[in-house]
């Protein structure tokens, strides 16, 4: 497994395991599938020397996909982005998502990036765990702010400097 910048050519299989992720209501606040075409300018948004859309490369199978995006949109906070990992269904609990999140934390400085945050559901077990075994702490709760099928849901905000203040931990 290789991890290496999306091309566009990837981003049927980023929908792919993107929309697999809907009906779980575990990853992501959209209720229906978003469309490949309605991804593009998402896609475009993303550049490899500045904030890049990273898949693993699983002998030519996208198993997974990592994306940095700006935070907030606004010039001051050029130093921090907005992390979000997705991993293919048959991939899970292979190490797909923690050697995408580590080498993000590794590359991050090269970016311009002190600070990495992320926004994961209350609920969400799996990836909050995953991010506090990389350094990652809780740094705000938005109560109930999501609804999906009658229930509220908790967003957890997550983050970490890697200006060297906090240190990777190792393992998987």
């Amino acid at each position: 497994m290789i991890i290496r910048d999306a091309s566009i050519a990837d981003l049927p299989a980023i929908v792919a395991i993107y929309n697999a992720t809907i009906p779980t209501r575990l990853a992501t606040a959209d209720t229906a599938p978003v469309s490949v075409a309605s991804r593009e300018p998402w896609f475009h948004e993303h550049t490899p020397a500045r904030r890049p859309l990273w898949v693993m490369d699983d002998d030519g199978v996208v198993s997974g996909w990592f994306s940095f995006q700006s935070f907030y949109g606004r010039p001051a906070y050029h130093a921090t982005a907005e992390l979000s990992v997705y991993v293919h269904a048959g991939h899970r609990r292979r190490g797909v998502a923690w050697q995408l999140l580590e080498e993000a934390i590794r590359c991050s400085p090269s970016l311009g990036l002190a600070t990495l945050v992320g926004y994961i559901f209350g609920h969400n077990t799996p990836s909050l765990r995953l991010f506090e075994r990389h350094g990652f702490e809780r740094w705000g709760l938005l109560p109930r702010v999501a609804e999906m099928d009658g229930s509220e849901r908790d967003v957890v905000i997550v983050g970490r400097r890697v200006d060297g203040t906090v240190s990777t931990p190792s393992g998987g």
